[in-house]
This record gives structure tokens, sequence and C-alpha cells, in this order.
């Protein structure tokens, strides 16, 4: 149905779609757990919180796994390049993530404060850690991975997990924490009962201001002070995947290269600063439902920035240029995205209506009282 190009286009809007679905979804979680012990004076306030979340955490959390299967599948390179790279990154992350469900399951297992403590900062972490370490892999991909390539297509790489902590990944991290604390902030905002809720909109208050000042030094930062990439040489859209068949160089302003040429593509930072000025806004008015649509489109808009910024590129080379991975040269065969496809024309909606239904169930205020009175059912 679809030629070896328009694929390759399709599974970079669709890894674009699982990422931000990822955000969006799983986000919340993540940025509730980071204003945990912000928002929650005593352990009812702190378990009107958690039982906001703990309901859907889990099921959220298969857009992660999506995201990391489409990589795997789609994107082979990809895949070997940033979990061999980002190694002790991504096991910082997954230890992160693997805290945060035995912290859920064990936190309500004892009534002495120490104990609940120690978990309520577990899950802070499980919520921080990878909040920050996402947005460093953003900041790290726009500036270059260092790896290569030798002629028979076997990866080196020559990084450190200090080195990935660089100023501007730093930043990007900040822009992710910043982005994801509004995002948790919107969710206990329209979730939580008072008064957990007012503390919710003061602090998404604060992380929408932060993500605003934040994402406008990061985009100025990118401006000025960063090479971008550039393929300079002919490179067939539909030949086979080899990332050593082009030539590349790093030019300055590379990276705003594409909102020149496709001027709809400004739409991307657009919506996350709009995004994040309509979460004051309407949160303001007392609009909760309305403000936490904005802050999933300022998520959004924070993520589609970056994937139109880099593109065609998925992972560029800051040791190599020429081996940098392009949407065009790092994608599995044609069938492999043809069958992918089929099944994801399948499976996709039935995640999203089952998705839509369990929130629809779900719905309404997590109160003191329901905690209370659920003790078998509730964290």
């Amino acid at each position: 149905m679809f030629d070896y190009e328009t694929l390759r286009l399709i599974w970079w809007a669709l890894l674009g779609i699982l990422l931000i679905g990822f955000a969006v979804m799983d986000g919340f979680d993540l940025g509730a757990a980071t204003l945990l012990p912000f928002i929650g004076r005593n352990d009812a306030e702190r378990r009107i919180v958690i039982n906001t979340v703990g309901p859907v955490w889990e099921g959220n959390q298969v857009w992660f796994i999506l995201g990391g299967g489409a990589i795997f599948a789609a994107w082979p390179p990809l895949y070997a390049v940033a979990f061999s790279g980002f190694y002790l990154a991504m096991f910082l992350v997954l230890f992160a993530l693997i805290l945060r469900p035995v912290a859920f399951k064990f936190r309500s297992k004892l009534e002495h404060p120490t104990w609940r403590r120690t978990w309520d900062w577990a899950l802070f972490v499980g919520g921080l850690v990878p909040s920050l370490i996402f947005g460093v892999a953003f900041g790290n991909v726009l500036q270059g991975v260092p790896f290569r390539f030798d002629e028979a297509l076997r990866m080196t790489y020559e990084g450190t997990l200090l080195g990935l902590l660089n100023p501007f990944a730093l930043l990007c991290g900040l822009v992710s924490i910043a982005m994801l604390a509004m995002h948790g902030g919107a969710w206990l905002a329209l979730k939580a009962a008072e008064p957990v809720a007012a503390r919710a909109v003061t602090f998404m208050h604060l992380a929408a201001i932060a993500l605003i000042a934040l994402f406008a030094v990061a985009g100025l930062w990118v401006t000025i002070g960063i090479d971008g990439y550039a393929i300079t040489s002919e490179l067939a859209h539909a030949g086979p995947s080899n990332p050593l068949l082009k030539q590349v160089t790093r030019e300055s302003g590379a990276w705003l290269a594409n909102y020149g040429t496709h001027p709809w593509t400004l739409a991307a930072p657009v919506l996350a600063f709009l995004g994040a000025f309509g979460v004051i806004a309407l949160s303001g008015l007392q609009r909760p439902g309305l403000a936490i649509l904005a802050s999933a489109l300022s998520v959004a808009g924070v993520i589609a920035t970056a994937g139109f910024s880099a593109f065609p590129f998925l992972l560029p080379s800051s040791l190599d240029p020429n081996a940098s991975l392009t949407v065009w040269d790092a994608s599995s065969s044609r069938l492999t995205l043809a069958i992918m496809l089929g099944a994801t024309v399948v499976f996709l909606p039935l995640i999203l209506a089952y998705t839509a239904w369990v929130y629809r169930v779900l719905r309404g205020r997590v109160t003191l009282a329901y905690v209370s009175d659920n003790p078998t059912s509730t964290y």
C-alpha cells in the first residue's frame, strides 16, 4: 500500500506520537510524584495525591513500552546506539521506575510515620529522576552523541555518563522537569480534593512559568550556541538502511532550517508556549479540565519542537557526522515496517478506546473520605 519512503515517514510520525503519548499519559504520574513532598503536608493529603494516580499509573506505562518497542522494531540502529551509549542513564531511569511501584505497594503496609516518609521520598525520586534523564537525553540528541560506525557497521561509543550531563543537556532536563511538574499539577488540580487541589494550582503556575522561561532559553541556546547537522549529499529516501552512504556537515543554525522550509512546523513551539500560558489562565478561571488539556498540548508542543528541529535526523553523531542516523537510513526493512503498521492500525485504536473507558469510569475527585472508606482498594 505504501512505498518505502512513505513508510519511513509514517514510522517517524508514529514514534513521535508514542513519545508524546508517554509524556502526556505517564507524565502526570511522574509530575505528581515529583510534587508529592511539597503538595501533601500530612499523611492524609499525601494519600490523596498517591491515589489520584494509583489506579492508572501501571496502564500509563504501556506508552513507555510501546515507545521502546517501536524504536527496537522500526529503528534498530537507533535502538542499538541509544541503549548502548545511554546504558548507565537508562539504568538510572529503570532503577527509578522500578522503585516507584515498590513504593506504591509498600507505603501503606505500615502506619509508622518514618516508614511512610521514606516511601514518599522514594516516589519523589521515582518521578524526578526519569523526568530529568529524559530531558537530558533530548538535549544530547540535539548536540550529537559520540558514536561512530566502522566499515562493517560495528558501532563504537566514546561517551560517559558525566559527558551526558553537560550544561545544555541539564537545561533540557530542567525543561522536562518543569513540563511534567506542570502536567502533574494540572492532574492534581483536576483529581484531588481540597486543600490539595488548591496547593496543586500554585505549584502548577510556578512550573508553567518555569517551563516558559526555560524553554525560551533553550530555544535561544539552540539558535546561537549549538551547531546543527545538515545532509550535503544526495540521499535516496527509499534506499538501503546504511548510515555511511551520505555526507553530513555541522552548520550554525541548521536546526532552524525546517522552520524556514516548512513554516507550519512553527506550530509546535507556538503550541508549547500557548499551552503553558493557557494552563495559568484556565486554572485561574476554575477550569481544571481545560487546564490539563492545555498542559497536554504544551507537552506535545515541546516534544514536537525537538522532533521537527532535528528532522530527518534521529541521532546525530558528534564523532563522525556522516554516521548520523536519519529517518532515511536507520529503519527496518519495508516489509517489517508494513507488517508493524498493520498491527498498529488494529491495536492502537483498541488501546486508546480502553484507556478512554478507564478514565471515564474513574472520573471524579479523590477525597480523604474515599481513601479512608476503601482501605483494601487504595494506597
